[in-house]
Parts: C-alpha cells; structure tokens; sequence
C-alpha cells in the first residue's frame, strides 16, 4: 500500500508526532510523499491512501492540494475536534492493519468549484467545506442577489451568506442555525449570516444546479473559501458555485460511522442534562 502522508506544518506538535508515526506507517507500506507545507503537486504521483495528520483544516487543504485526482483520505486527529480527522493518535496502531487487510470502506462526498469573476480579475477555486460572502471593516452590512439555476431567487441583506456542502454542513452554516446534512448527499446549502429579515432561512437545494451570487451593495465584502483562503469583492463582483468534477474521498475503519461521530464530538441526539432529583419519601 502506497501512502501520501500530509499535515499542517503549522500545528503545534505536528511534525513531533509524525516523526513517531513514520516508522510505524512504513511497516504497513510505502510512503510516497511527506509534506506539510503544501509545496508538492500531488497528481505527479500514484498512492492509495492519504493519511492527514492534523485538524480538519489539514484535510481541507489536502483536499484542494490533490485537485482532481483525490486520493482516499484517512485522518489523524490532532486537533480540538476532529470531525473528519476522526483517529485519534491512540488508535492509529490499531486501525493500520484493518487498512492493509481492506477492512475499511470509503465514501464519496460532494466538492465544489468556485468563480469570482470581477473586472479587477478572475479567480478559480476548488473546495470541500464552504463558499462564504461576509462583511470585513467596518462590517457595514452587504445587499447581495442570489441566483439558482440562472433564477433569481433571494435579495440577502445581512452579515454575508453561506454556500456549504454536505461535509460543511457542520461547520460555519451549523453555527450560523442552517441544517445538518448527510454527507454522501449531493446537495447545497445556503444559509444567509445574521439576514436582516425574518423570512430569510437556510434552503437545500440540488448540487447540479449552478449557484450565483452578486454583489449590490457593500462597504467592505469578502468571499472566503473552506475558511482558509481568500478574495477581497467589490461592488457588482460575481461568485458562482458548481459541483466540481471530482469528488473527496474519506477512509471510515470499522467502529467509525458519520452518525457516532455527531454523538461524540456534537453531542447530537443526547438527552439534556437532566437534574437528579431524590425519590419521594413516603
């Protein structure tokens, strides 16, 4: 088995803990390629599985650096969360050989491709988790036209507006009240931030549809792709969402499930936090 093996450079602790891993991973496999700070172009060689170590934006970036030719992704939690990075350091001794016997399976989930189009230039990027549109000083608020499918379908003022996937469905758009999605869906949601309207409410709507954006009014905008880069917009500056030709994919060992992960790192579907009361005396 063929291995990339990826990370932050800029993760506390993450080049300590990879140097402790190396050793164990070549005794399951070849490794490929180490990089941490994004400087190789991955689609010059072949591997079977990429082990991210790091947080969730380690896999975001990993995501974007494969482009179109996705590699299966495992990842190792070094993190606060870990969402996607569902191993845990003490687990990956065990999950290794479940990997090399082949008991894992992997799943498809939805990217996108973004467009700023602008008289000041044009920008193309690809991505797993979100498309944002938010404010920047001195967060005035910003008039922006939503189109779906070529249909004008929402004038949005507010704070910006979220264009998520599945995977990024738990991200900024759940901390922003839009729905939590599952991840194999091949769907959008648009979630608008802070709306200064009461009408204005998240949708879901198809992923092979072609999502615009454009912007009417703002003091300062900014569109922001997967949290971790970024493009200034100004007045009549056009963004358009697309499914991406390619799709991430994502290595679930046994014992690991999307639905055991909203339980334990969300809390998802768990019972309040009860007071105990004493039983009645008689």
């Amino acid at each position: 088995m063929r291995f990339f093996v990826l990370g932050n450079a800029e993760r506390p602790h993450c080049r300590e803990e990879t140097d402790r891993f190396l050793p164990l991973f070549r005794k399951f496999g070849e490794i490929v390629v180490v990089d941490f700070v994004q400087k190789e172009d991955l689609s010059r060689f072949i591997a079977d599985v990429a082990l991210v170590l790091g947080g969730d934006g380690a896999i975001l970036r990993a995501a974007r650096q494969m482009g179109r030719k996705q590699v299966p992704v495992l990842g190792i939690n070094l993190g606060k969360l870990g969402f996607l990075a569902d191993l845990s350091p003490e687990q990956v001794e065990d999950a290794l050989p479940q990997l090399v016997r082949g008991n894992y399976r992997v799943t498809s989930h939805l990217m996108f491709e973004c467009s700023w189009n602008s008289p000041a230039g044009n920008r193309e990027f690809l991505g797993l988790n979100d498309v944002v549109i938010h404010t920047g000083p001195p967060f005035h608020m910003i008039d922006m036209d939503l189109a779906i499918a070529g249909e004008t379908v929402a004038h949005v003022s507010g704070d910006g507006i979220i264009v998520s996937t599945p995977v990024g469905s738990t991200a900024h758009g759940l901390s922003a009240g839009g729905p939590i999605l599952g991840q194999e869906l091949r769907a959008f949601v648009v979630t608008p931030i802070c709306p200064h309207a009461l009408t204005s409410r998240p949708v879901v709507d198809a992923a092979d549809k072609e999502y615009t954006l454009v912007v009417r009014r703002a003091t300062s905008a900014w569109l922001i792709i997967d949290g971790q880069e970024r493009q200034e917009l100004k007045v009549g500056d056009r963004v358009t969402i697309r499914q991406a030709p390619v799709s991430f994919q994502l290595v679930k060992v046994l014992g690991h499930s999307y639905y055991q992960t909203l339980q334990q790192k969300l809390h998802w579907g768990a019972l309040p936090n009860y007071r105990l009361t004493s039983e009645p005396k008689d």
